[in-house]
């Protein structure tokens, strides 16, 4: 009997390796204006709040907002195209989504990604699975709030305390305490097992097969 009759799943670091496209796009743009590039280190440590404060905490220390907002541009553009040049899934996602939509449970993604590049990631990889996806919108502020878990919910037909919410990092973690969800860490995304310690996680998950034990019961 699963614990929960529904999931909802963060997007980048926990159901998608997208850090490759990230990189891509963020150093193309960040290059057009002379800063240096990224190292793919350096990118997982600073994605997941939204594109904007990517751009932000990527270009170096005292860049006006006019410069910051020039490579958002440039990065939305590039990545609009590459968005799924290397991006996959982690391995055993697909099997794990399929058991879990096999056993009856319903399943949504909340991204911070652009709602375009999210339903199309998510259509791409994992075809037939999701009850409800969610990308970034300009009507409906970004995780941490909790309206993009409401909304998913709302089109589940579930309430708070008949979801669990699966994440990787201390947005996720934000993000299911604003909406009133129980939550479970996933390790093999964008942080640390100290770093989601520090910001108050509890409950991990170091692979695919504790993950389905956990939400299977």
């Amino acid at each position: 009997m699963p614990a929960y009759p529904a999931v909802v799943f963060d997007m980048d670091g926990t159901i998608l390796n997208t850090l490759e496209d990230l990189k891509i796009s963020l150093n193309q743009a960040l290059e057009a204006e002379g800063f240096p590039p990224h190292t793919l280190e350096e990118v997982r440590q600073t994605v997941g709040n939204g594109y904007r404060n990517l751009m932000r905490d990527s270009c170096p220390p005292g860049t006006s907002d006019e410069v910051v907002e020039q490579v958002f541009q440039a990065f939305s553009e590039h990545y609009a195209v590459h968005y799924a040049d290397h991006t996959r899934p982690y391995d055993g996602i697909p099997e794990l989504l399929a058991t879990l939509k096999g056993a009856g449970l319903k399943l949504a993604v909340v991204s911070n990604k652009g709602d375009r590049e999210a339903r199309h990631l998510a259509d791409l990889n994992f075809p037939g699975i999701f009850d409800a996806v969610i990308g970034q919108r300009d009507d409906v502020p970004r995780k941490p709030n909790p309206q993009m878990v409401e909304i998913v919910l709302s089109e589940m037909g579930v309430g708070a305390d008949e979801a669990v919410y699966v994440g990787d990092s201390e947005v996720d973690i934000k993000t299911a305490t604003a909406a009133g969800l129980p939550f479970i860490l996933v390790l093999w995304g964008f942080r640390s097992r100290a770093q989601l310690e520090a910001a108050g996680g509890r409950e991990f998950c170091e692979t695919v097969g504790e993950l389905e034990a956990h939400l299977l019961g």
